[in-house]
Order: C-alpha cells, then structure tokens, then sequence
C-alpha cells in the first residue's frame, strides 16, 4: 500500500485500503461522490432545517482542486441540495456537480443552473391521492408528508411509534405506488415513493462512465445508498479501485456491514474529507 498519512483512518477492508491507496496515488482520476442528508449534514426532524455541517464546504473545497471531480448524489432535488449545502459560488467547488433526484436531475457549479426531464405522470397522481389516502388507512399521528419534487416522501419520525408508523404503512403505501407505476424507498423512518429507475447506483455508474474516472469514493448513510454501493462493488469485481464509507454504523447495519470505512456521522466524514484533501 505503501506509506498512508497518519490522520487518515485506515480502511478495515483489503479492498477498502487498495481504493485508498488508488484514490492517493492518482488523485486527478479519482472521483469523490456522496449522499447528503446523514453523510455530509447531520439528520435532523425537519428536512428543511437540514444543513451540510459546518466543516463540509471548507472541506469539500479543499478537496475538490485536488480530486478528478466531487459529486454529491441525493434523493432530494438538486437545487435544494445546493441550497441546504451552500454550495453556490465557493472558491475551490467550481467542478461541483449535484446529481438530484437519484441521478434525474443535475446541477453543475460552472453554469449554476439545473437541468431536469419531465415528470413522472404518476408522481401527480400520488400527489393528488396521498392525504386521503393516508387518513383512510388511519395513518398514525404524527406521519408528514414531504414534496420532494420528482417525488414524494411520507415521514414516521415524528410519530409515536415510528417503527410501528413505518411498518404499518409499507405495504399500503408499496400498493399505492405500484397502482401508479411508482416505487417505494425506505429509508431511516421514511418512505419513499417515486419513479422506478431511478437509483444512485445508476447516477453514480453513469457519472463514472462520463468522467472516465478510475477510482471511486463513496460515502452514503442509508438504504438508498446500497445501490451506490453495488455499483462500485460492481467496479471493484471488474478491476477498478472503490472506496466505500459508511456514515454512522446504528440505524442501517446493511451499509456499515458492507463498508470499507465507518465513521461516526457527518462531523466525522468531513473530518475525514479535510484529512484527505490535507494527504493530497
């Protein structure tokens, strides 16, 4: 692996360590991508109050000079995620790109303008039907409905009982989504519905493709971020060097289990990212 900077912390994987050693070696064909809410912001009852942690844009624009191209991939849409991020008009975030919506929507820092296909007819109908249809199944106190654009997102962390709130509506909420041709998500006490076809594995795969990029990191938080992750364990069987960091290790055991990397939440991560960025 040769030498490794000390305030980087070790991957605990043979797999892990190679992507690192790769991500070090030949940074310009190194791509940094990662998820927001849980990975570069801490999650929070209100999605609207989420914002990255205060070291994420310093450290991001430390690294991105350094790195082939930093690409943050969420689920919300991407103006928002620029928003929430303060990522507008940094020095040193210019090759920024935001891949919203899972990939449907992109916002780059040289044009600052967003770039977005037409929606789903079935999101609208949804969108149309999920209030009553949510007071029809007794949906329980405290669940909220979020607008995330190409999408919609029913929320138990407020109620009661959240995963109670979570399980009892799965699988109403799977029927609903299925009758519209759309698909249900879950994630830390949400649920999800949106177009299928639609996942981070394939924003990531086809960023990937079109940067050319040879090594990959990837830093995510929870179940949407499987598919991210099987895209670059995915690269990694086909000889190309991956990094995959697990943010926070309590709420989804699935990611910390296939992780290189876990760290204790986005303070951690940033950290992390500020050491890289220090080691390069």
């Amino acid at each position: 692996m040769g030498s490794h900077p000390h305030d980087l912390p070790m991957p605990v994987t043979a797999a892990g360590r190679e992507g690192l050693a790769a991500l070090l070696g030949d940074p310009r064909r190194s791509v940094v991508a990662l998820d927001f809410d849980g990975t570069l912001a801490d999650i929070v009852p209100d999605p609207d109050q989420a914002r990255a942690h205060p070291d994420a844009v310093p450290a991001l624009a430390a690294l991105a000079p350094r790195v082939g191209s930093v690409a943050v991939v969420t689920g919300r849409p991407a103006g928002v995620a620029v928003r929430l991020g303060g990522f507008a008009g940094v020095a040193g975030l210019e090759h920024l790109v935001v891949l919203g919506h899972y990939g449907a929507e992109r916002w780059d820092a040289v044009s600052g303008s967003v770039h977005a296909p037409a929606e789903h007819p079935g999101v609208a109908a949804v969108r149309a039907e999920l209030p009553g249809f949510l007071h029809s199944v007794g949906a329980w106190h405290g669940t909220w409905i979020e607008e995330k654009g190409r999408a919609l997102a029913v929320h138990t962390r407020r109620a009661e009982d959240p995963a109670a709130a979570f399980a009892a509506l799965r699988g109403p909420l799977a029927e609903l989504a299925a009758r519209h041709g759309l698909i249900v998500e879950p994630g830390r006490a949400v649920l999800e519905l949106r177009p299928p076809g639609m996942d981070k594995g394939v924003a990531l795969t086809e960023y990937l493709a079109e940067t050319g990029a040879e090594t990959v990191l990837y830093a995510g938080d929870d179940l949407g971020d499987l598919a991210a992750y099987a895209a670059v364990e995915k690269r990694r069987a086909e000889g190309l060097p991956g990094l995959l960091v697990c943010s926070g290790s309590e709420e989804v055991p699935e990611l910390a289990a296939r992780a290189d990397l876990v760290l204790p939440g986005p303070a951690a991560v940033t950290a992390f990212l500020a050491a890289l960025a220090t080691a390069l």
